[in-house]
């Protein structure tokens, strides 16, 4: 029984936001009506966000519907006009993101040329000379297989 009044003890006393004390059983109900309450807000709050997105979400479709009714017939009418120039359009456009993407391109590459031979050691160079090395190295083998197997020949 001692054990039981010792929990009692413990979970009555609840520490206020003021950072007062408080004993007994007012401090357990108030520490059950406050998440109650932080519940409620936030179950309001999200139900009035929820609501008005909902309204707006409607109002838009309501809106797109309405705006594709009165446009139909304008497209059906301008469509032969219309289709071909959105297709320039989109050639267009790609053309010059293309362009626009190749000319950077180019730019980084002379970029990057220019600090190599430079001798600047731009990022990978290291690779660069690596490789060019190990291809030199089989160009070697190579001749020399190349060699031993012409000796071969002529000697046979």
């Amino acid at each position: 029984m001692a054990e039981h009044r010792g929990e009692g003890q413990r979970s009555g006393m609840v520490t206020g936001m003021g950072g007062g004390m408080f004993s007994g059983m007012g401090g357990g109900q108030m520490q059950q009506k406050q998440p109650m309450l932080m519940s409620a807000l936030k179950a309001i709050t999200a139900a009035t966000a929820g609501g008005s997105m909902l309204v707006l979400s409607g109002l838009t479709l309501a809106g797109t519907v309405i705006a594709l009714t009165v446009a139909t017939p304008l497209l059906v009418i301008f469509s032969p006009v219309l289709v071909p120039a959105a297709i320039a359009v989109a050639l267009l456009a790609a053309g010059f993101v293309t362009s626009g993407g190749l000319g950077v391109a180019a730019l980084s590459v002379f970029s990057w040329m220019y600090k190599y031979l430079t001798g600047k050691h731009p990022p990978g160079a290291d690779q660069l000379e690596h490789a060019k090395a190990r291809l030199a190295s089989k160009a070697r083998d190579i001749k020399e297989s190349a060699q031993h197997r012409t000796d071969q020949v002529q000697s046979s």
